[in-house]
C-alpha cells in the first residue's frame, strides 16, 4: 500500500471520528435546567468525554458519575469518572453501578437525570439480579461474545439478567425525569440497543431472550439458563407508565460518520458509495462479500466506476474457534485480504471507531491485494491465522496494524475500500 493511500484512509477514519465528537454531538441537545438537582450518569467507551463536554456546555450546578473502559478516562471538574473492564465486567464496574443506583435512590420529580450512553456500556454497568453473582454476569458475557450471535440477540439476553439494563436504570431514577443522550454503535441506531438500553426500554422479553438462545445455539451455564426461564419479571416495556415523561435522543451515529467520510473523499475527487451503516454477520463472511464487490468494480467497472470508495459500518461478529489475538475488524480485513489477493489498485482499512478492536491496542488494520503475500513472507500462513482467530498476529507481522489509540467516541465499525 502506498503511503498516500494509507494517509487517505487514515484521514477518512479521522473524519468519521470527528463527526461523532462529544462537544459537537451534545450541542443543541441539552435539556432545560430543572427546578431541582441535575444528576449526570453515564456508561460507555466515550462516556468520560461526553461528561467533560457536558460540563463545558451546561449552565448551572451538576453532579454525578460515569463509568468508562480502562484507559479511556479524562478529567472532569464536577463529575466522577470511574474506569472498569470491557468487554467482560469486573468488580470496579459493579461498584460504580451500585454508586449510580445509590445516587438515583432519593430523587424527586423536580430533579433531572441526564444519561450519557455510548457503546460498551453494557459490560461497564454490571449489576446482577438477586439470584445471580458478578461471576455469573462475567460468564454470560464470555459465552455471548464467543457465540457469534448478532448484537440484538446478545442484548435481548443481557437485558433479562440485570438490575439496570433494559430500562431498569431509568426506573430506579423515578420520579425524576430522565433525558438519555445516546451515541449509537448499533446497526439501525435503536437507542434501546446501545449499551443494552439501561435508560431506554425496548420490546425484548424473557421469551425473546430464550428464543435467541435457541436460534443461535448458545450454551449457557445451567444456573443462568434456569434463571432466564424462571426470572420473576421482564424488563420494562417501552410504554411503562413510570417512564412516560422521559426522552431520548441519538446524538451521533455510524450514518453521520460515514457521511462525513464520504464528503471528505468527494472533496478529493473520489466518488464515495455508502453500502450500509447497519451491516451485521460473521466478520469473515461479510469480508468476502466486500471483496467480491471490490473485484467486480475493479475488473468490470460495475456497479460503480473507478476510482471510487466503498464505505460501510455496522457491527459484525466473530465466532471464536480458537483463542487468538485480534477483533472483528482485524478478522474482517484478514479475510478480505485473502479474498482480494492479487488485485492491484486496492487499499482498505477496517477499524473500530472507539480506537480499540478486540483484545489488543489496535483499532484495526490496513490491507491491499498484496497483504496476504506479505504475511506469508513474514512466516505466517494468513489462512491458518484466520482459522485461529489470530488476525492481530498476522497484521503485526506485515506492519499492517492501525493504532490510533482511544478516540473518545464509539459509532462502531468503519470500513473503507479504495479502488483505483
Amino acid at each position: 500500500m502506498t503511503p498516500e493511500d494509507k494517509a487517505f484512509l487514515t484521514d477518512l477514519f479521522d473524519a468519521a471520528v470527528a463527526a461523532a465528537d462529544p462537544v459537537k454531538a451534545l450541542e443543541g441537545h441539552l435539556p432545560d435546567p430543572p427546578r431541582g438537582r441535575t444528576i449526570v450518569i453515564g456508561a460507555g467507551k466515550g462516556a468520560a468525554q461526553l461528561a467533560r463536554a457536558f460540563e463545558d456546555l451546561w449552565q448551572g450546578p451538576v453532579e454525578g458519575i460515569v463509568v468508562t473502559r480502562y484507559g479511556y478516562a479524562v478529567p472532569c471538574r464536577h463529575l466522577k469518572v470511574v474506569e472498569a473492564a470491557h468487554p467482560v465486567p469486573d468488580a470496579s464496574g459493579a461498584a460504580a453501578t451500585e454508586e449510580i443506583l445509590s445516587l438515583l435512590g432519593d430523587l424527586t420529580e423536580d430533579d433531572l437525570v441526564v444519561a450519557l450512553i455510548t457503546g460498551g456500556g453494557s459490560a461497564l454497568l454490571a449489576a446482577p439480579p438477586v439470584g445471580l453473582t458478578l461471576e455469573d454476569e462475567q460468564a454470560l458475557n464470555k459465552v455471548l461474545l464467543a457465540s457469534g450471535a448478532p448484537i440484538g440477540a446478545m442484548n435481548a439476553i443481557r437485558k433479562q439478567a440485570s438490575r439496570v439494563k433494559g430500562g431498569r436504570l431509568a426506573l430506579a431514577a423515578a420520579p425524576a425525569r430522565v433525558v438519555s443522550l445516546v451515541v449509537s454503535d448499533v446497526p439501525g441506531d435503536d437507542p434501546a440497543e446501545v449499551a443494552s438500553g439501561p435508560t431506554v426500554p425496548g420490546p425484548a422479553t424473557r421469551a425473546t431472550a430464550l428464543a435467541a438462545i435457541r436460534a443461535h445455539n448458545i450454551d449457557l451455564p445451567e444456573n443462568l439458563q434456569r434463571y432466564l426461564e424462571d426470572a420473576p419479571e421482564d424488563a420494562p416495556a417501552p410504554d411503562h407508565p413510570t417512564l412516560s415523561a422521559n426522552s431520548v435522543q441519538v446524538i451521533a451515529s455510524a450514518a453521520q460518520s460515514l457521511e462525513a467520510a464520504a464528503r471528505l473523499a468527494e472533496s478529493r475527487g473520489i466518488a464515495a458509495h455508502i453500502l450500509s451503516d447497519a451491516i451485521e454477520g460473521e466478520a469473515r463472511e461479510v469480508a468476502r462479500v466486500h471483496a467480491a464487490l471490490a473485484r467486480e468494480v475493479k475488473t468490470r467497472n460495475r456497479p460503480f466506476a473507478t476510482p471510487c470508495l466503498l464505505l460501510s459500518g455496522g457491527e459484525t461478529t466473530v465466532t471464536l474457534r480458537q483463542v487468538g489475538r485480534g477483533g472483528r475488524n482485524s478478522e474482517f480485513l484478514l479475510s478480505f485480504a485473502l479474498a482480494a489477493e492479487g488485485m492491484d489498485g486496492l487499499a482498505a482499512l477496517a477499524a473500530d471507531t472507539d480506537g480499540i478492536d478486540g483484545s489488543e491496542d489496535n483499532a484495526g488494520a490496513f490491507a491491499d491485494g498484496h497483504t496476504a503475500a506479505s504475511i506469508r513472507a513474514a512466516g505466517i500462513d494468513p489462512a491458518e491465522a484466520l482459522s485461529a482467530n489470530d488476525a492481530w498476529t498476522a497484521f503485526a507481522a506485515c506492519q499492517g496494524l492501525f493504532v490510533p489509540g482511544p478516540t473518545g467516541t464509539n459509532v462502531n465499525d468503519f470500513r473503507a475500500i479504495l479502488i483505483r
